[in-house]
């Protein structure tokens, strides 16, 4: 597993950096490796102590994020969290046998300024530009990873229909799928 821990606002410790690595060990006997873990420390108004951590595992990608007085404390709060989430989604997993089709899409997401269209530039200001791939999966493993990712739509590879479909998050606290439609 690789861990990587930034401090914000607050000095490094060497002592809470190994708590980190120790609490997110014992989270490796729920996923497959490899693990890739990015953790976030920081300090605010010397009391608001702040533990985010962000695993991405074989297409899958979880968020914890947990407030305390203490970081301790709140580094508990974040593992116990994340760890709750990887038994809640192997779980799931059991139950729904996902395909074995092997198509993965690759996607390119793209930022784009807003004062740049606003003003009708012919060629609008990128900010930013990620590619990866979106791996098949169940509608339900879409909305659970929706879920994990605290996320309010996910754009995802259909793996019956290989076809690309989004699941969001409506208003009503629903869910709604967006499947295209052949002309």
């Amino acid at each position: 597993m690789q861990i990587a821990v930034t401090f914000r606002h607050m000095e490094s410790s060497e002592s809470v950096r190994s708590y980190v690595e120790e609490k997110l060990a014992k989270v490796k006997k729920y996923i497959e490796e490899p693990i890739d873990a990015q953790v976030v420390l920081s300090v605010q108004k010397k009391i608001h102590h702040r533990a985010e951590v962000t695993m991405v595992a074989k297409g899958l990608t979880m968020k914890s994020t947990e407030e305390k007085d203490d970081m301790y404390a709140a580094i508990d709060l974040m593992v116990d969290k994340i760890e709750r989430q990887l038994k809640r989604y192997k779980e799931k997993l059991k139950q729904h046998k996902g395909s074995s089709s092997s198509i993965q899409r690759k996607v390119e997401k793209t930022v784009i300024s807003a004062t740049s269209v606003d003003e009708g530039s012919p060629n609008p200001e990128i900010i930013r530009s990620h590619s990866f791939f979106v791996k098949p999966m169940s509608v339900e493993e879409a909305v659970m990873q929706m879920d994990l990712l605290h996320k309010d739509f996910l754009v995802f590879t259909d793996d019956r229909s290989e076809e690309m479909n989004v699941v969001y998050r409506r208003k009503d606290g629903n869910y709604g799928l967006i499947v295209p439609q052949g002309s």
